[in-house]
């Protein structure tokens, strides 16, 4: 039995902390069985907002392999050092948002008022690559049209598509880099994945990806 025949059988744990002005949704992902973990879009401006994701893996006893920023901008990557500080954890995004951390990232973190920025990354999320962790595995797909680097995690049960769909509505396209041409290739994308996934949107509440296919005007159309 392959390591993705085993994912089937064992479900990924989810745990959602949500932090910062922008109320930004960070995941702790995990496999129960063998307590590997990622850590997907630490938006963490404060050391103190972080102290109840760091109770939740030292009390689960988790080891974090990863963090995963589903795109480059500050509400969902300025706790990338935080959390790489305190777990040694590598930090992966796409290479089309790699310019928004590191150096260049301090400055767009300054523009929106946030005192703390991501270090650069240490590797890059690629379309269609697989993300291990455990007996778990997530596959990246490329959603850009929020921003050029934007990308959705998909699983067996569930999807985490950062700020590409939110529940009864999308990630903004207005920004200088983002593209609303993109943005709706991205949702065609999303549009073939099965209904019954749980998603696991950057903002709000969790939905099902086929009560957003019925529901949502940016998926049904209907604007």
């Amino acid at each position: 039995m392959n390591s993705r025949t085993l994912s089937k059988l064992i479900e990924m744990k989810v745990k959602m902390f949500t932090s910062g002005p922008f109320q930004t949704n960070c995941y702790v992902v995990s496999c129960e069985e063998e307590g590997k973990a990622i850590i997907v879009d630490p938006g963490f401006d404060e050391l103190g907002e972080t102290e109840s994701l760091v109770k939740f893996i030292v009390d689960n006893r988790l080891v974090p392999e990863f963090v995963l920023d589903t795109h480059g901008h500050p509400d969902h990557t300025c706790g990338n050092g935080i959390v790489k500080k305190r777990f040694g954890t590598p930090i992966l995004i796409h290479k089309n948002d790699a310019n928004m951390i590191g150096s260049q990232g301090k400055r767009i973190a300054d523009a929106f008022g946030f005192r703390n920025f991501s270090p650069s990354a240490d590797g890059f999320l690629e379309e269609g690559k697989n993300v291990n962790f455990g007996q778990q595995s997530l596959e990246v797909i490329h959603t850009p049209g929020h921003s050029p680097g934007s990308i959705t995690l998909l699983g067996t049960y569930e999807v985490f598509t950062g700020d590409t769909l939110f529940a009864a509505s999308i990630g903004r396209t207005d920004f200088p880099e983002s593209s609303e041409v993109d943005m709706q290739r991205s949702l065609e994308k999303l549009k073939h994945l099965r209904d019954d996934l749980i998603v696991y949107p950057g903002h709000g509440s969790t939905t099902k990806l086929g009560v957003e296919k019925r529901s949502n005007p940016f998926l049904t159309g209907f604007l």
